[in-house]
């Protein structure tokens, strides 16, 4: 099948890394690995940070016109012309303006991977950009969603609860299995470069550092790490960014002494460090899932975060780690420190969290599942809505 593949939110060929980036490459290998010939439509961004309805407007202007200059290509040479329609990300900041109305126009189904909705946006300053993704759900064929959270947002949008099929968050995990087999060497080198002690426990964190969720995270995590001090850890820290300065302000005396901070490390790089650590701990404010503890589980390592949104759907409770409530901050330190103190149990939950990853949330489970949805979306001419302002 061919497959015309779009990112609004960030396009795979972005220069700035993000876990967006992230997995949109990843959809595209699971796709092309199920054995399907993908082709970036397009790579203009929709993202409105700021609520300008203007903005808004004028990229919605800019995609239908982009949209018509597809239209064109591809309905005149039916070599080229795609199947599908694939788009990865759709929500208020960053609506679809293109793929529904090529694939209305051009006859071909219209899919969704990962799409969120927030009525409460309909009347304010995204009025533009929600109501466009609401029409793009409304229209789609089929909707992958990553996460139980996102399936019941979706599932009152559509109009078949066949239309909602589950792609839990994946990975290749073989960069991490190949890392965590080589855990010691990369533990010693480690230990040696950044003055760690290997007797005593290594947090692991990666995370970019930006202002608002990611900083709102870090500044939790600070206070989290403030509470078992009495005990022995020290923190390894991936990431960088325009929030630097405030992060590590706030691990000034929640873990001075302790932690050590990397800036932005390459992906084999990162495996490695996983892969040298203890526990990973990450509060998740605001994160959809959290791409950082699905790969820390590749790697071996378990996981302490907080049950919210997604971030169930990546870590088992129980099995390849512990999640605290919600609004809870005592708990989650709690459960930080019950991990520190039982190096037994971090290494059953570490065990448990690789063989969950390779089994359950591999980029191969990923094809199989695409592969499946896919061929089972029924022909025929896509909702007519999908081609309306």
């Amino acid at each position: 099948m061919r497959i015309a593949f779009y990112a609004p939110l960030k396009s795979p060929t972005h220069s700035v890394p993000s876990g967006d980036r992230r997995v949109a490459r990843l959809l595209i290998d699971a796709l092309e690995r199920a054995g399907h010939q993908v082709e970036l439509a397009a790579s203009l961004r929709t993202f409105d940070s700021e609520g300008n309805p203007a903005r808004q407007a004028g990229l919605r202007d800019e995609g239908e016109r982009l949209a018509q200059e597809l239209v064109a290509k591809w309905g005149g040479d039916p070599g080229r012309r795609p199947d599908l329609w694939f788009t990865y990300h759709v929500y208020y900041k960053a609506p679809d303006w293109l793929g529904p109305r090529v694939a209305a126009e051009l006859r071909i189904p219209y899919v969704i991977a990962e799409a969120s909705y927030a009525p409460k946006r309909a009347d304010g300053p995204w009025a533009i950009g929600h109501a466009a993704a609401e029409r793009a759900i409304r229209s789609a064929a089929l909707v992958l969603c990553p996460t139980q959270y996102d399936m019941g947002c979706i599932a009152p949008l559509v109009a078949s609860p066949e239309r909602v099929v589950s792609l839990p968050p994946f990975l290749d995990a073989g960069p991490y299995r190949a890392a965590a087999q080589e855990r010691e060497r990369h533990r010693g080198r480690l230990s040696v470069a950044l003055d760690l002690d290997p007797a005593v426990p290594w947090i692991v964190v990666a995370a970019m550092m930006r202002p608002r969720d990611k900083l709102d995270s870090y500044s939790m995590l600070a206070r989290v790490l403030r509470q078992v001090t009495d005990i022995p850890w020290q923190v390894v820290v991936a990431g960088d960014g325009t929030a630097r300065n405030e992060v590590e302000a706030a691990f000034e005396g929640a873990a001075s002494g302790r932690a050590r901070f990397l800036g932005e490390c390459v992906a084999e790089r990162l495996a490695e460090i996983y892969a040298a650590c203890d526990l990973c701990v990450w509060p998740a404010v605001n994160e959809a899932y959290g791409m950082a503890m699905l790969e820390a589980q590749a790697a071996g390592v378990p996981v302490v975060s907080r049950a919210v949104r997604g971030v169930p759907d990546v870590v088992c409770d129980g099995r390849t780690g512990l999640l605290a409530p919600a609004g809870d901050e005592e708990a989650l330190s709690g459960l930080v420190r019950e991990l520190l103190l039982d190096a037994p149990r971090r290494s059953g939950m570490g065990r448990a969290a690789a063989r969950f990853v390779a089994d359950e949330r591999s980029i191969d489970a990923a094809a199989g599942i695409l592969n499946r949805a896919l061929g089972a979306i029924p022909s025929g001419e896509p909702s007519p809505q999908a081609a309306r302002r």
